[in-house]
């Protein structure tokens, strides 16, 4: 039976050098020690992540357990000043709390970390650090390698996202303080704004995997991890690489789950809904009650194993079964290899020959947003047809029976190239007898670095090479009739960020193959499926306007073509203190055909806040362009208050830096 719960709205946590961090707690009403539930993270506990925060720690207080909801240091209502995403103040503040936690009368000393995205990858990273109470953790969309595996690089290739999740986070960081809480609010949030990194060109910086990226990366020590952690993410996501990792490598008990949603808990998908509390209830409750809920006997890996649906940017359910491996690597997983033959196929034996892909700056118009979940809607891949025929594509013969493929398929190519700079975008596809084209996987590579990531060098035109890398992580199950297609290209806009050129990319045949994880068994075992979503509290705020969003694709009179969105979040009135906030985002994507050169990113967020008399209204403008031989950054905030808008803080930044390889 659920038990009564108390709260309270605003907590401080004192730090060791004096600084303190704002929190919010939900914990049973009934005195007594509980365990502990932790999120962390710089997204604002009083107004950004309280909708959501209302459908998760209610349910586990309810449960017996301490929630707390942190706010890093720099962010929302806390003290101190951001510094970057995971840094050294970040986790031994981290740790600070952890130990405040576990001393409180309430708290009987055991914690769980809980978190997606930035509370799934601190989660993991204060993990590896073995603070004494950090017991478990169950980790959202999240990573094990920071270079690889966010939205920063992918296969060394630049992503677009590196350029927009910094102006997301200029756009946050740079909302006021809430005066209720905070009397030196306007001089404090100037110098948040003043002092904040320029995240954009930081980030860029380090386009080697250095030790920039290798500091808290978790693969770099798989034994530093002591604590069971539960690894969660959806197939729609961007983050699905970490789970099945986290359960083959770590030494601990490690479970992968993956379903069919988007960059959301699970419960709040707009995917399709299932039980997120009763998965993280009953990892907590083994490794933090010492209950025996049944977290040990889970298989080690279960997953949505999806089929074609006639996939749409818009959001919809998926469609296919849920399955499950005991024992993850499987044994009921092979390798098979498939090899580039002429005339576009995929086949058993290999060829000689040669292919070129080269294609316009365009392809990857219908590949979605790089982390759906983060929008209103109209953001998911949609039919690849029109990508595969500006690209290389090698097709399997129409399906005799049906092909089912999990865990990662990887790419091996023998190329030669016309330019000293280049990359190649792989997809797999799942192509309809009707000809709808639906994407498996994909991932990119950057032809000019190494096995390691570490060294990148140009390349000389016309010599020979051999690159192998792995595509993204795959649970999909292939009809008899349909076909498997290997896409490849040399650009993927807007989701990777163009090479300075146009590219021939020249195929060696015989030795190019993909090698399939091939997943085939006598028996399923029991899926152990999670339930669909339970009843769970909502944020009762008085919406003022409510949430819209839009996508439009043209193209300029000179051929530019041209995506823009806008995703207005809303406003509402919240329910504890009283303040209205409302946002919206307006981004632009846009790349002439011919020229990759002139690849231009723009986004424009608006925040206002309101309460009686006070108001404020925060613009930030960002622009990432480039040419062959820099990248060219900018960024500007206009921070106003009152309703005369008067204006409190304006700055600008620029910055170019040189395309390095890519």
């Amino acid at each position: 039976m659920a038990m009564e719960i108390t709260g309270v709205e605003h907590l401080w946590i004192p730090l060791p050098d004096g600084r303190r961090l704002a929190a919010r707690m939900w914990r049973p009403a009934a005195e007594g020690r509980y365990p502990a539930i932790l999120e962390y993270l710089p997204y604002r506990k009083r107004d950004g992540t309280a909708p959501r925060d209302a459908t998760t720690h209610p349910v586990f207080a309810a449960e017996g357990y301490v929630c707390l909801r942190v706010d890093i240091a720099g962010t929302g209502d806390s003290e101190g000043l951001f510094d970057d995403e995971y840094s050294e103040q970040e986790l031994s503040d981290g740790e600070a709390v952890l130990a405040w936690l576990a001393a409180q009368a309430c708290c009987d000393g055991n914690i769980g970390m809980i978190g997606i995205s930035w509370g799934g990858f601190n989660g993991l990273q204060l993990a590896a650090r073995q603070p004494e109470a950090l017991k478990a953790v169950v980790s959202v969309a999240s990573t094990v390698d920071r270079y690889a595996d966010d939205i920063h690089f992918m296969g060394g290739c630049l992503l677009s996202d590196n350029a927009n999740w910094a102006s997301q986070m200029f756009a946050y960081q740079t909302r006021p303080l809430d005066p209720e809480l905070r009397p030196d609010w306007r001089e404090a949030w100037v110098e948040r704004i003043e002092t904040l990194p320029f995240m954009a060109a930081d980030w860029l910086r380090h386009d080697r995997r250095d030790d920039f990226w290798k500091r808290g990366s978790i693969c770099e020590d798989w034994s530093a991890i002591t604590a069971p952690v539960l690894a969660i993410t959806g197939w729609a996501d961007a983050y699905v690489n970490a789970p099945p990792a986290l359960a083959a490598y770590l030494q601990v008990p490690a479970k992968a789950l993956i379903g069919p949603w988007e960059h959301r808990y699970a419960h709040i998908s707009k995917l399709e809904g299932h039980d997120f509390h009763g998965e993280v209830l009953r990892w907590f409750d083994r490794w933090l009650k010492g209950a025996d809920s049944g977290a040990e006997a889970l298989p080690d890996y279960r997953t949505y194993m999806q089929e074609h649906f006639n996939p749409t940017k818009e959001n919809k359910p998926r469609q296919g079964r849920w399955i499950a491996e005991t024992a993850w690597p499987s044994p009921n997983v092979r390798e098979v290899v498939h090899h580039l033959g002429q005339q576009g196929r995929l086949q058993a034996a290999p060829d000689e020959g040669e292919a070129v892909v080269s294609n316009p700056a365009t392809v990857g118009a219908a590949g979605g947003y790089f982390c759906a979940g983060m929008r209103i809607d109209n953001e998911l891949p949609g039919d690849q047809a029109g990508d595969d025929a500006l690209s290389a594509c090698f097709d399997t013969a129409p399906l005799d029976i049906p092909l089912e493929l999990l865990g990662r398929a990887r790419l091996r190519l023998a190329f030669s190239v016309d330019k000293p700079v280049a990359q190649v975008m792989a997809r797999l596809c799942d192509v309809a007898p009707n000809g709808v084209s639906q994407r498996i996987s994909y991932r990119g590579r950057n032809l000019c670095h190494d096995e390691s990531h570490e060294r990148a060098e140009a390349l000389v035109p016309g010599k020979r090479y051999e690159v192998e890398f792995a595509l993204n992580e795959c649970a999909h199950h292939l009809r008899a009739g349909h076909k498997l297609r290997l896409a490849l290209s040399t650009s993927y806009w807007p989701i990777v960020w163009p090479s300075p050129e146009p590219v021939a990319l020249t195929l060696h045949l015989e030795g190019c193959a993909l090698i399939l994880p091939e997943r085939s068994l006598a028996e399923e075992v029991e899926a152990q499926a999670p339930s669909a979503a339970r009843d769970y509290p909502t944020y009762q705020a008085e919406v003022t306007r409510a949430p819209s969003g839009t996508s439009n694709t043209y193209e300029e009179a000179d051929g530019t073509q041209v995506l823009e969105t806008f995703d207005d979040y809303g406003a509402a009135i919240d329910p504890v203190h009283g303040m209205e906030v409302g946002s919206h985002v307006a981004m632009r994507y846009a790349v002439h055909p011919d020229d990759p050169a002139s690849a231009t990113f723009t986004s424009q967020w608006r925040f206002t806040f309101a309460r009686g008399d006070w108001q404020v209204q925060v613009d930030t403008d960002n622009e990432m362009r480039g040419d062959r031989e820099e990248f060219h950054l900018w960024r500007k905030v206009v921070a106003t208050e009152g309703a005369e808008q008067t204006e409190v803080c304006v700055k600008e930044w620029s910055e170019s830096l040189p395309r390095d390889c890519l």
